[in-house]
């Protein structure tokens, strides 16, 4: 488990927006945050609160995330390998890069990228581009990564 309180973590504001309630007497307006927020040294989490005022859903979404903090494996400044991470009609790729290419994405990719210090990534979102689902298919391929070591684990391989 991630202790936040250990990391001193840099909050990034993703996507914001207005959202409505009907009820009896008409909308009742409320707005939702979505914030990534992340060492830079491959620690990176996202959250996504709601509430009747932008800065108390920032600061819930931002508790949110502290709470969600994942570790993502490097080497160097880019990932060991290809991946495809998924959610509803969202896929993002992320590929390696050789050092100095950057980060090669959107907006919401290239939040979560510099969040958990990935310097140099090509990544691809295809189908749907809503930053919500994009956030999270992100953190599904960033969560399938996995170092060389983990896999030789994995397979019950010795080192060479």
């Amino acid at each position: 488990m991630i202790n936040p309180d250990e990391l001193e973590l840099q909050e990034k504001l993703v996507y914001i927006n207005r959202v409505s309630k009907t009820v009896a007497g008409g909308r009742r307006m409320g707005f939702t945050a979505l914030m990534v927020v992340g060492d830079g040294d491959g620690h990176v989490g996202f959250g996504h609160a709601r509430a009747k005022e932008v800065p108390d859903a920032i600061r819930k979404a931002t508790e949110i995330a502290k709470r969600s903090l994942i570790y993502v494996p490097r080497r160097g400044t880019t990932i060991h390998f290809e991946v495809v991470g998924r959610q509803d009609a969202t896929r993002v790729l992320l590929k390696p890069a050789s050092e100095g290419t950057g980060v090669i994405a959107g907006s919401v990719v290239r939040a979560v990228m510099d969040a958990a210090g990935i310097r140099d990534v090509l990544t691809k979102v295809l189908g749907s581009r809503n930053p919500i689902n994009t956030v999270r298919a992100t953190f599904d391929a960033l969560m399938q990564l996995e170092t060389p070591e983990q896999v030789m684990r994995r397979r019950g391989k010795e080192a060479a």
